[in-house]
C-alpha cells in the first residue's frame, strides 16, 4: 500500500524524539570520563584510611563533581538506572532495618542507607547521571552516598542473598589502596567501554536513530533476527551485496530491507534514497524480498518530490512515532503468514 506523504506527515514527530536524544547527550559523556579517569583513580587512591574515606576526599575535589563521580561508578561497574531501579525495590527484603554489612580490607562495616526504603526513585534524573544532570557540576546528596556506596562495597556484603550482579559487579571498592590493580581496571574497562560506544563522534544521531528502531523491533519481535545489513544474492555489481541500515530476517527465512532517515534539517541523504528506491524494490521484490522505510524529520518532508518517490517504491513506509513503527511490526509479521 503507497502511502500520502500528508498522511506521514500528519503522523510523524519532525523533531528528534526524547530518547533518542538522550541517547545523544549520553554518549557524549564517555570522552568526559575518559579525560577525568586520572582524577577519579587519584581520588580513590588517596582515600585509603578507611572504606568511607572517599567521602571527605570527594568534598575537596575541585575536578570530579559528586555526580561525575558517581557516573565513573555506574560505567565500571555496568550497573546503571534500570538495574539500580530493580535493586530499590530488592534490596529492603535482604538488608535488615537498611543497614549493609560488608567485608573491608578484612575488617567488617556497616553501613546504612539513607533512602532505601524511600519513596525516591534511583533513577538517573534523581542521581543527575544523565546527560542534562552532568552538564551541571552537583554536591553530594543522600541518594547519590547510597548509590556510591552500594556500587564500591555492595559485592563484600556478608549475606549470602545478594543479587548475583551486584555480588559481581559492585567490587570497585576492594581495589582501594591497591594502586596498581585499581589503575589497571578503570583504564582497561575504558579501552572496553570506547570500543563499544565508538566513541561520541561515531555515535551520531543517525546512527542512534537506527539502534532505536532495531531495540524497538527486538522488543517485539524477539525471535526475528536484525544484526545483518545485507541479504544473499542483492548485490550491487554481482560482487558486492547491498548493505542496507537494517535487515529484518523472519524466523521462516523471509527479509524485509529497512532504510531510515531523519532528518530536522533538509540535505541531500533524503534524495539518494529517494533516487534508489526504485531499483532496491525491483531487485528485492525479484528474489521474494521486501523494503520499508521509516522516514522523519521537519527536512526530510521539505523533499516532497524524494518522499513521493520513496512512498511508491516502499512496501511499507512509517514515521518514528511507536503507533507508526506498530505499522511496521505488524506489516513484517505478515511476511510470515
Amino acid at each position: 500500500m503507497v502511502r500520502k506523504i500528508e498522511e506521514l506527515e500528519a503522523n510523524a514527530l519532525k523533531f528528534w524524539p526524547e530518547k533518542i536524544a538522550e541517547l545523544e547527550r549520553n554518549s557524549s559523556i564517555i570522552p568526559k570520563l575518559i579525560e577525568t579517569q586520572d582524577k577519579f583513580i587519584s581520588l580513590l587512591n588517596i582515600a585509603d584510611a578507611e572504606p568511607f574515606a572517599w567521602k571527605k576526599v570527594l568534598s575537596t575535589s575541585k575536578q570530579l563533581s559528586a555526580n561525575l563521580f558517581l557516573k565513573h561508578l555506574i560505567v565500571l561497574s555496568d550497573v546503571g538506572g534500570e538495574k539500580l531501579m530493580r535493586f530499590k525495590k530488592e534490596l529492603p527484603k535482604i538488608f535488615y532495618d537498611d543497614t549493609m554489612e560488608f567485608v573491608w580490607n578484612e575488617d567488617t562495616y556497616t553501613y546504612k542507607f539513607q533512602t532505601l526504603s524511600g519513596k525516591k526513585t534511583w533513577n538517573n534524573t534523581h542521581l543527575m547521571v544523565d546527560g542534562v544532570g552532568l552538564a551541571t557540576a552537583q554536591k553530594l546528596t543522600p541518594v547519590m552516598e547510597d548509590i556510591i556506596n552500594l556500587l564500591l562495597f555492595g559485592g563484600a556484603v556478608t549475606t549470602d542473598a545478594i543479587p548475583v550482579e551486584i555480588e559481581e559487579k559492585c567490587t570497585i571498592g576492594t581495589l582501594i589502596g591497591h594502586k596498581r590493580e585499581l589503575d589497571a581496571f578503570v583504564r582497561q574497562r575504558y579501552i572496553w567501554v570506547s570500543r563499544i560506544t565508538g566513541g561520541a563522534t561515531a555515535n551520531s544521531l543517525g546512527n542512534l536513530a537506527q539502534k532505536y528502531v532495531i531495540d524497538y523491533l527486538e522488543d517485539k519481535l524477539p525471535k526475528w533476527d536484525f544484526k545483518k545489513k545485507q541479504i544473499e544474492k542483492i548485490s550491487q555489481n554481482k560482487r558486492t551485496l547491498l548493505s542496507y541500515d537494517i535487515v529484518a530476517a523472519s524466523p521462516k527465512g523471509n527479509y524485509c530491507a529497512i532504510e531510515i532517515s531523519f532528518q530536522v534539517t533538509t540535505n541531500s541523504t533524503i534524495e539518494r534514497k529517494a533516487g534508489q528506491a526504485h531499483a532496491r524494490q525491483k531487485q528485492l521484490s525479484k528474489h521474494g524480498h521486501k523494503i520499508a522505510y521509516i522516514i522523519d524529520g521537519a527536512g526530510n518532508f521539505e523533499r516532497s518530490s524524494a518522499l513521493k518517490a520513496i512512498c511508491q517504491f516502499s512496501d511499507c513506509t512509517v514515521t518514528f512515532k511507536d503507533s507508526e513503527l506498530d505499522k511496521l511490526v505488524k506489516f513484517l509479521i505478515s511476511l510470515d503468514k
